[in-house]
């Protein structure tokens, strides 16, 4: 019995060191990511690009990761790909040299569908990794796995102004040193991983979902429609914040890239926190407030200097981030055994509506004028009443008859 018992905590126990190389990873994925994302202002000068142009390459790029990342997880569920997380970092890798070397636009768009489908594959298989070495700390393992991805995001916009605007569009190739370097440690991850699907199975308690198909249904409409939200909101500000804040406030495009990098360091700050906190008061209550309580902030950010947006936006990216890993953790217990397509699903929906908010945000920047932009878009967030609808979901009552089969 006691070696049952040892056996069975040890099996439990959180996995730090895999949590770890998969949040490094993220970092590194997202990192050569937003790096994209953060020279636009150099591509817009060299290529004499209208903001229409700049959304349809954010479209391209997170069109081939949103498509492509429900198929990568529904195929994964049933068939689990230990190496396609090294693979995918190989998509990524040529398409930063491709990046480097692009002659022309459309050189550049297919630039970003590499990108994007090196993405496409990085996020379904990583997320699963990182509830398998959860050890039942679900929440926690989501936050960090998805603070690496925050972090690196926010380090795009600085290795940007360091780096890639004062030596031009050359230097970019030099970030495919990081993409070698996630390739090795995805390697070893997928060793890991092939070993825990080599490891023989101890029978488990079927998990059976207590709310009624049209429940179910409606709830995943509620979480897309929040992901909307947030996602569109977000777009908003990855790809159109250093535009605002130079027309807004005449400031150098290096100093709104350090506004940006305060914003997405925020999001990496709310992402780390989102997790843990849903596993200790539930993670409805913290969609709930990240999503709703950030409207007050969107709503003065037209309107106030460049100090207070400043403000404003860290105080916005860090509660909004909070709620992505709680919707995730949401979303696979809603839908039991289908974590692969629920992390494709929820991972590719966010990269799409990015993509697709981006190109339309740009139409309109075009047209009306981009401080018009953040007046229309500061009220979405009031899509989050959609919330109330939301079940509360008590998953932890499985743990008892998983304990009782051990026994």
């Amino acid at each position: 019995m006691s070696a049952t018992v040892s056996q069975s905590t040890h099996a439990d126990a959180t996995r730090f060191s895999v949590l770890s190389a998969i949040s490094f990873s993220h970092f590194l994925n997202d990192m050569m990511q937003s790096l994209m994302l953060a020279i636009y202002p150099l591509f817009k000068a060299e290529f004499q690009l209208s903001f229409a142009q700049i959304g349809l390459i954010t479209l391209t790029y997170q069109f081939t990761a949103s498509l492509l990342q429900p198929l990568v997880g529904y195929y994964t569920d049933r068939r689990p790909q230990p190496f396609s997380l090294a693979i995918g970092m190989g998509c990524t890798l040529a398409g930063l040299i491709t990046l480097s070397l692009a002659p022309s636009f459309p050189v550049l768009l297919l630039a970003a569908a590499l990108v994007g489908t090196g993405s496409s594959v990085f996020h379904p298989e990583s997320s699963r990794v990182a509830r398998m070495a959860s050890g039942g700390r679900h929440g926690l393992a989501q936050s960090i796995f998805q603070v690496g991805g925050n972090a690196g995001s926010a380090a795009g916009p600085l290795l940007a102004a360091w780096v890639v605007l004062p030596h031009g569009q050359r230097s970019i190739a030099w970030f495919s040193a990081a993409a070698l370097l996630a390739m090795i440690v995805l390697t070893g991850v997928g060793r890991w991983y092939r070993h825990q699907h080599r490891k023989p199975k101890t029978a488990a308690a079927p998990v059976a979902n207590p709310l009624p198909p049209r429940q179910v249904a409606l709830s995943l409409a509620v979480l897309l429609s929040l992901i909307f939200s947030k996602f569109f909101y977000m777009a908003s500000i990855t790809s159109y914040l250093i535009f605002y804040l130079m027309h807004q406030f005449h400031i150098s495009t290096r100093l709104a890239q350090y506004h940006l990098f305060f914003f997405l360091f925020a999001v990496a700050a709310g992402t780390l926190l989102g997790g843990p906190i849903g596993d200790r008061i539930g993670r409805r209550q913290v969609i709930w407030v990240s999503i709703l309580g950030i409207t007050p902030f969107t709503l003065a950010l037209p309107y106030v200097g460049l100090g207070a947006s400043a403000l404003l936006t860290i105080i916005i990216g860090f509660v909004l981030a909070s709620a992505f890993p709680a919707m995730v953790v949401y979303g696979q217990e809603l839908i039991p055994g289908k974590v692969g397509t629920i992390s494709g699903l929820f991972f590719g929906l966010a990269f799409g509506l990015g993509g697709i908010g981006a190109a339309i945000l740009g139409q309109l920047a075009d047209h009306w004028g981009i401080v018009a932009v953040y007046k229309i878009c500061s009220f979405l967030p009031l899509i989050g009443l959609l919330a109330v609808f939301l079940p509360e979901l008590h998953p932890q009552r499985a743990k008892p008859a998983a304990t009782t089969a051990a026994a």
